[in-house]
């Protein structure tokens, strides 16, 4: 089958999916009238909505093609990053600083990875752009709190563009025998993530006895990781197909990017307690803010490219 055809497939099932999902939050409406259960099912149909949202967008891009799959992301990473930095605290000094952000080295990561330059691409934002935007800072002459305010731009630039522009890279693998087909590494990415966090989710409101860190996001507990890692790691495995991996590689890689999205997950819960917020944004009904969907993805993104390209790129 080509490399349309599956992506068809891929989409056709989380439409599916989706519609099942509907139905049964429908149903669950008519049969539970108490106002708990209202709530928590007013809740659940709000993210059901979000979520055809979202699929319908990434699969659009992907069907779209390449070019489409990195304009998609480029505009995430605005979203993204403008969220974080508005929980910062930046001073007119910083602008020049913002605008290099948004302006050079966003477009720019991007515009390397549509161009297929990865060697540039690897290094324009954690060595020029970390140079680069101190100086601009520091040209205002302005010291108070310095380090702070430039650590918190260079993370934002670090998360929000650098490690997310990681998922259209990975259409840049030159991968023997998969030619052609790298837009269902995204798919797998992007899949096997999103469930383990919906698993995580659905397994500690079922099951969740023990947090894992309560000061830092006490819904997070050591059932739902447990849950959510093997629903996840058994997806990963089903999905092997549409990969250049055997079975227990694909449950391998499904495994390493399902925790290191958990352990992500918990850096950004930390910055959000910090600032005493609770969602990055209010963008995604039932989600919060852009970062608050992409966030673990921003963390697995680059573990996976350069797993996948160590071990099976030419």
């Amino acid at each position: 089958m080509s490399v349309r055809g599956q992506c068809l497939v891929i989409f056709a099932c989380l439409l599916g999916a989706l519609c099942l999902a509907s139905l049964v939050a429908a149903v669950l409406r008519l049969r539970f009238q108490s106002e708990t259960a209202k709530l928590v099912l007013d809740n659940l149909s709000i993210r059901i909505k979000a979520w055809w949202i979202m699929v319908l967008l990434v699969g659009g891009a992907v069907l779209a093609g390449q070019h489409a799959v990195i304009l998609l992301f480029a505009i995430v990473s605005v979203a993204a990053l403008r969220e974080f930095l508005t929980l910062t605290a930046t001073r007119g000094a910083d602008y020049g600083a913002l605008l290099l952000s948004f302006f050079v080295a966003l477009p720019m990561q991007y515009g390397l990875i549509w161009l297929g330059w990865y060697g540039l691409s690897v290094v324009l934002i954690p060595v020029y752009g970390f140079l680069i935007l101190p100086i601009a800072a520091v040209l205002f002459a302005d010291p108070k709190n310095f380090l702070a305010r430039t650590s918190e731009t260079q993370w934002g630039l670090m998360i929000c563009v650098y490690c997310l522009s990681y998922v259209p890279s990975l259409l840049m693998l030159d991968i023997s025998g998969y030619r052609h087909h790298n837009a269902l590494l995204i798919a797998f990415l992007l899949i096997v993530v999103q469930l383990s966090d919906i698993f995580q989710y659905i397994f500690g409101k079922l099951f969740g006895r023990h947090p894992i860190t309560p000061s830092v996001s006490p819904s997070k507990t050591f059932e739902g990781l447990a849950g959510g890692m093997a629903c996840a790691t058994a997806v990963g495995a089903a999905l092997w197909r549409i990969t250049p991996f055997h079975p227990w590689q694909a449950a391998g890689m499904a495994l390493v990017i399902t925790v290191i999205g958990f352990l992500g997950g918990l850096v950004m819960s930390a910055i959000k307690r910090d600032r005493r917020v609770k969602d990055w944004g209010h963008l995604i009904a039932g989600h919060g803010g852009v970062l608050d969907r992409v966030d673990s993805v921003a963390f697995s993104a680059p573990i996976f490219f350069h797993l996948t390209r160590y071990f099976f790129a030419t």
